[in-house]
């Protein structure tokens, strides 16, 4: 059975913040830890959708997809380009990690 994923907090305390999933790695949290990917492999597809893009979001990602623009207002979005995105090392680790993930499961 796949774990349904929660986002237990988004901590906004000045310009950094990160999402907290409660079934991953120690904390959870995008921008403290990289995530395991045994704890990534866990995942549907949909919930490694959802922590790729909730990390872009937070850092400013303007989505293009109905999908995405549904579920991610938008309204606070600033970066039309994915490439131009600037993140963190844990960041940018859990976003490859999740893309491998992805990969190995046929996502997308």
């Amino acid at each position: 059975m796949r774990a349904v994923l929660t986002i237990i907090a988004i901590l906004a305390t000045g310009a950094a913040h990160g999402a907290c999933f409660e079934d991953l790695g120690e904390t959870g949290c995008t921008d403290e830890e990289t995530f395991p990917l045994r704890d990534l492999r866990h995942l549907s597809c949909e919930n490694l959708w959802l922590v790729r893009n909730t990390i872009y979001d937070e850092n400013g990602l303007c989505f293009r997809t109905a999908r995405a623009q549904d579920y991610f207002d938008n309204s606070d979005c600033y970066i039309d380009d994915p490439g131009a995105v600037s993140l963190s090392t844990y960041e940018r680790g859990n976003v490859n990690r999740i893309v491998q993930v992805e990969s190995e499961l046929g996502c997308r």
